[in-house]
């Protein structure tokens, strides 16, 4: 799986902001930290306080923190608000020339993004911050 820059920008900035709850950081902060552009981060940061992950603090000294769940939020939910995430392995290709090794290959390569997928549900953001320290 080869994630878009705003599902790792999503996952860097969600990190950065659980490592220290207690505290807000602005986006410029979060921008140079990680060296990407502002305003492709200020649309990032947008979806993740719409989906509760974030709250947007207003006025000076304002910022971001975290206000998620870090015990039930997962690297998957975060991903899935940027990617369209499917189960598929692997596209068949609809021609007379459909063969086992294709109907094989598609049958492992799904059941690897299965277990992809279960992998990702399963890291919970508290074990990222484990990770990290």
């Amino acid at each position: 799986m080869k994630l878009q820059q705003s599902t790792l920008l999503g996952l860097y900035a969600t990190l950065e902001l659980a490592k220290s709850q207690d505290s807000q950081r602005s986006a410029a902060d979060i921008a140079e930290k990680f060296d990407v552009s502002i305003n492709h981060l200020a649309k990032v940061l947008r979806i993740l306080v719409k989906a509760g992950l974030l709250q947007a603090v207003r006025g000076a000294g304002g910022g971001y923190r975290f206000s998620g769940n870090a015990k039930r939020t997962t690297l998957m939910d975060v991903i899935e608000l940027f990617e369209p995430v499917s189960i598929e392995g692997f596209e068949h290709r609809d021609s007379p020339h459909h063969t086992d090794v294709e109907a094989g290959l598609a049958v492992a390569l799904t059941e690897i993004s299965e277990m992809m997928q279960a992998t990702l549900r399963s890291i919970t953001i508290r074990t990222m911050l484990k990770i990290m320290e």
